[in-house]
């Protein structure tokens, strides 16, 4: 099954949302992991030795970190970016989509802003 891990400032709503949808879903915040002050290279290396995928809002440099992770031929579960601006329901139905309809291998090494 596919888990996941919110970035820092990832939206308490669409999190909650995504929560009340899917119950069982494996969804852990970074504050919870232990992780708040961590960079986002720090952040990428943890999901990837856990196998999570990471569900930020951080567009500028989240995606930054995550290409350097991939040219340097380090593994990565995967980033999906949400823009700050997308409204609440439609990133829940997203992330909703994406535990529901994917493998947990099929999004290593990919990069994707939602919606999709």
């Amino acid at each position: 099954m596919i888990r996941f891990l919110t970035d820092e400032n990832f939206n308490f709503h669409i999190l909650n949302g995504v929560r009340r949808r899917l119950p069982s879903l494996d969804i852990l915040r970074i504050q919870d992991a232990g992780l708040r002050t961590f960079r986002d290279p720090l952040i990428l290396e943890y999901a990837s030795s856990e196998n999570r995928i990471v569900l930020s809002h951080d567009i500028r440099t989240m995606e930054t970190y995550a290409l350097a992770r991939l040219n340097a031929d380090k593994s990565m579960t995967g980033l999906l970016l949400i823009h700050q601006h997308l409204p609440i329901g439609v990133a829940v139905d997203e992330i909703v989509l994406i535990a529901e309809c994917s493998r947990d291998d099929e999004w290593n090494g990919i990069i994707r802003y939602l919606p999709l």
